[in-house]
């Protein structure tokens, strides 16, 4: 059975991984689409083992039936109510990530004011006009251009330091009550105690499925449900998947990362005037009108 659920099990994880990246579905269709496409496997496989005649009218009315008699109990709910809380703060941080790249995109490409080009080629390329072509702006001077030419986007800081708080609450919340690790690799003893549960009340639910879809072919001795193994092996692929890409850490590492970003818009001028850009080490430098030995 576990081959032929591989494909219902692929399909979860696929309507999983469309939801966190903000897919226009739910984690409750996603969860009970899977239990509809599980349950003529469990019912034919478990309950009735031996159906030779599973027509795609017949699985179509198991499908169906199944939002009626509701075969797994609450299990079915309780997956999804497990997921939902997990795969909200995922969701969630997806969003907030692609916003962020939105709003780095937009300062990548603002337009300098003609003062501002003005000012940087006056910084850069006045002192080759005086044949001095080896010395550089002093670092009071590159600071007072760079920040006239970037106070719009310095005007961007506070917004960007809530930003990465958004940022480090979701992804706290992803490892507390919203581990999406743990619901995921939970999901296999999820979907087990569901079939379970639809064995244990196998004779209720064949009455009432012969009563709706009919009574299909039977094949002559018929195998023993308490042989077939549950659904496991197909889940339990994708535990072991999971098991050696610690979400965690990668959490950390991401948000860590991110910590380290939080004053950029505010220090963007100082960044930019750290470096190749400035004389640092000479006694000597550039103040947009002559050489002198310091910037005043």
């Amino acid at each position: 059975m576990a081959k032929e659920a591989a494909e219902p099990v692929k399909e979860l994880f696929t309507d999983i991984s469309l939801y966190i990246l903000g897919a226009e579905t739910t984690v409750e269709n996603a969860v009970l689409r899977f239990f509809d496409s599980l349950f003529p496997l469990v019912y034919s496989r478990l309950i009735n083992p031996g159906i030779t005649d599973l027509s795609e009218d017949y699985t179509e009315c198991l499908r169906l039936t199944r939002q009626d008699i509701n075969p797994f109990g609450h299990y079915s709910k309780n997956m999804v109510t497990e997921l939902s809380k997990s795969l909200w703060a995922s969701r969630m941080l997806n969003q907030a990530l692609s916003l962020g790249t939105e709003v780095i995109n937009t300062t990548e490409h603002a337009a300098l004011t003609k003062e501002c080009s003005r000012a940087l080629v006056r910084m850069q390329y006045c002192p080759h006009c005086q044949g001095l072509t080896l010395i550089r702006p002093c670092v009071g001077y590159c600071l007072n251009v760079m920040r006239g030419c970037l106070a719009s986007v310095s005007e961007l800081d506070m917004q960007w330091r809530e930003y990465i708080s958004t940022l480090e609450y979701l992804t706290n919340e992803m490892g507390a009550s919203h581990d999406l690790e743990i619901a995921l690799t939970g999901i296999w003893n999820s979907i087990n105690e569901a079939i379970l549960h639809a064995q244990l009340n196998g004779p209720q639910l064949s009455a009432t499925v012969d009563k709706v879809c009919g009574q299909p072919k039977q094949q002559e001795g018929n195998l023993s449900s308490g042989q077939i193994v549950p659904l496991k092996e197909a889940a339990e692929a994708h535990t072991l998947v999971l098991a050696h890409a610690s979400l965690k850490n990668k959490r950390r590492e991401f948000i860590n990362y991110m910590k380290r970003s939080r004053t950029f818009f505010a220090s963007i001028a100082e960044r930019l005037c750290d470096g190749d850009l400035v004389m640092r080490d000479s006694s000597t430098c550039w103040n947009g009108e002559d050489v002198v030995e310091r910037f005043v």
